[in-house]
């Protein structure tokens, strides 16, 4: 056993992997992965509206024949999860993009892989195997997306995600603070934070400069591919203020396989997107990182599934740190739940053992939680396994927060 793998195995929680990753990395980089957006008030509501809801248990059911495996876009999955493009992951591991990846193809889940990752698509197919789904921000100059869909369908992706929450860039002031941006700007305060950090600078930073040199977004078009220690040009941003649904149709005549929405909170918006060719939805407030008083996705899943979820595959993002919690979002009506900052801490804490560790916990606290609620799979969940304590209080969930 690897000394990675020996560290991680007597975690057992998101929290401890939290923790130990936190231990591990510099305060600039674990605070972009932790933190939230402005005042963080959508963090606590999204925390919150997890905590509203209590599971009722039905009791004396055969539960002996468990199972939790779930079909997304005609492929059969090992649990109804998988893994949220997030940009952080290379920067976290030495080619932590391709351990991610790895990890989630060990755990039989679906990964996918940002735009915004420092390893090319190219390289992460060819080390973690086709079929991962890649999440694209269209370019105020449509024709850099166009031809990195052209890129995403050469390497044998299965699913697009098109991410439409973030049309400018949001406020993180801890990122101003820290000197975490792009450029990578060098101050005497990030100098120190990676000094204090030799595991991570020797391990993580030193042999991807050894081999790959400055780190750089390696899926944004040809031409936009500036480094992070280089302020990019202006076309190279993919913060597009001009996107519309009419850009949604358009993508769905030029991509012929699984397209889903991302960023979705409304059931207007949820209708929208089926209308202009959308086979999924991914409800998320992007982990409170955009806005900080956006609505927790769990307070409008219901309403959303009630709306398109017999015509539309629902997923879920955004705060999840618990298999328990997840089934909770199976039990409203999500079809799948996507996680983003707890195989982050695994693979923070760990590389690809400790995101396989996270995510062997959550796929055993599923089927742990299936049977304590009396499911044999998640698709006998219902809204009658859980009790709304918001409500029952006389709360306003929208506004209740810890």
């Amino acid at each position: 056993m690897s000394n990675p793998e020996k560290r991680v195995a007597r975690l057992y929680a998101t929290e401890e992997f939290r923790s130990l990753a936190r231990q591990r990395l510099p305060k600039g980089l674990f605070e972009y992965v932790d933190r939230g957006a402005g005042d963080e008030r959508a963090r606590g509501w999204t925390q919150a509206s997890l905590d509203r809801w209590r599971f009722v248990p039905r009791l004396l059911c055969d539960v002996s024949q468990r199972s939790q495996d779930v079909e997304l876009f005609g492929q059969r999955y090992s649990a109804p999860l998988a893994i949220s493009p997030t940009a952080a992951a290379g920067l976290l591991w030495f080619e932590g993009e391709i351990a991610l990846a790895r990890a989630a193809r060990t755990a039989g889940l679906p990964f996918t892989l940002s735009t915004s990752s420092i390893t090319s698509m190219e390289r992460v197919a060819e080390a973690a195997g086709p079929g991962m789904w890649f999440q694209l921000y269209m370019w105020p100059d449509r024709r850099l997306s166009y031809g990195l869909v052209d890129r995403v369908r050469e390497a044998g992706y299965g699913a697009l995600i098109l991410t439409v929450d973030t049309p400018v860039l949001p406020l993180r002031p801890y990122n101003l603070r820290n000197g975490f941006g792009v450029p990578i700007r060098m101050t005497p305060r990030n100098v120190v934070d990676v000094a204090c950090h030799p595991r991570w600078a020797l391990g993580t930073l030193v042999p991807h400069l050894l081999r790959h040199g400055m780190p750089r977004y390696e899926n944004y078009p040809q031409g936009a591919q500036a480094s992070l220690g280089v302020k990019a040009k202006s076309f190279a941003n993919p913060k597009n203020d001009s996107c519309t649904w009419d850009d949604l149709h358009a993508l769905r005549r030029y991509w012929k396989g699984p397209l889903l929405v991302k960023g979705i909170l409304s059931p207007e918006d949820a209708r929208l997107a089926l209308q202009h060719g959308a086979d999924g939805v991914v409800l998320s407030n992007h982990a409170g990182r955009n806005l900080d008083s956006l609505v927790a996705p769990l307070d409008v899943l219901p309403q959303v599934a009630d709306s398109v979820g017999h015509k539309l595959t629902v997923l879920v993002d955004s705060g999840f740190a618990s298999g328990s919690d997840a089934v909770k979002a199976l039990a409203l009506g999500a079809k799948a739940v996507m996680l983003g900052r707890a195989p982050l801490y695994g693979l923070g804490a760990g590389g690809e053992a400790g995101a396989a560790r996270v995510l062997r916990m959550f796929c055993e606290d599923i089927e742990r939680t299936l049977a304590l609620v009396g499911c044999r799979h998640p698709g006998e969940l219902s809204r009658a396994h859980l009790h709304d304590a918001a409500c029952a209080a006389g709360l306003n969930p929208a506004r209740s927060s810890p």
